[in-house]
C-alpha cells in the first residue's frame, strides 16, 4: 500500500516539496492529498486530527501516522539518490528537529508565498493524488 502524504495545498513551499518528491519517487511509493481537500480532511479525522490542522506534513504509512520532522525524514528515506542519508538527523532530539520544522512552517507563507486555491495535479500525475 502506498504511503500517503498530506500537505498544505495552498503553500508554495509544500507544493514545491511535492514536486521534488514526485521527481525522486519513480516507483510511485508516495501518494498525496492536500490537507484542505475532502480526502485530506477525511484522513485527518480518521487519525484523530482536527480538519483545520494545516501546519504540518502528515505521513500515513504502514499503519503509522508521522508528523513534522518525523514525516519529512521518513519521506527522505523513501526517495531515490542520496536523500535517505538525511535519516541521520533522526538521532537529533525530536524537540530540536520539530522546533526547526515549526520555525519554517510558521514562516513558509512569508518566505515562499501561497496560492488562493489548492494545487491541481496534471493529468499525468492525477493517479498519485487522492480525490
Amino acid at each position: 500500500m502506498p504511503a500517503i502524504l498530506l500537505f498544505d495545498g495552498v503553500c508554495n513551499l509544500c507544493n514545491g516539496a511535492v514536486n521534488f518528491i514526485i521527481d525522486r519517487d519513480p516507483a510511485g511509493h508516495f501518494r498525496f492529498a492536500a490537507l484542505q481537500s475532502e480526502a485530506g480532511k477525511a484522513l485527518l479525522r480518521k487519525h484523530h486530527f482536527p480538519d483545520t490542522h494545516l501546519d504540518s506534513l502528515i505521513l500515513v504509512t504502514d499503519g503509522r501516522v508521522l508528523t513534522r520532522s518525523d514525516a519529512a525524514l521518513a519521506v527522505a528515506r523513501g526517495l531515490s539518490g542520496g536523500w535517505p542519508l538525511l535519516a541521520v538527523f533522526r538521532f537529533l532530539p525530536r524537540p530540536l528537529r520539530d522546533a526547526v520544522y515549526d520555525w519554517v512552517a510558521r514562516n513558509r507563507y512569508r518566505w515562499f508565498g501561497k496560492e488562493d486555491t489548492c494545487r491541481l495535479p496534471s493529468p499525468a500525475l492525477k493517479a498519485r493524488f487522492l480525490e
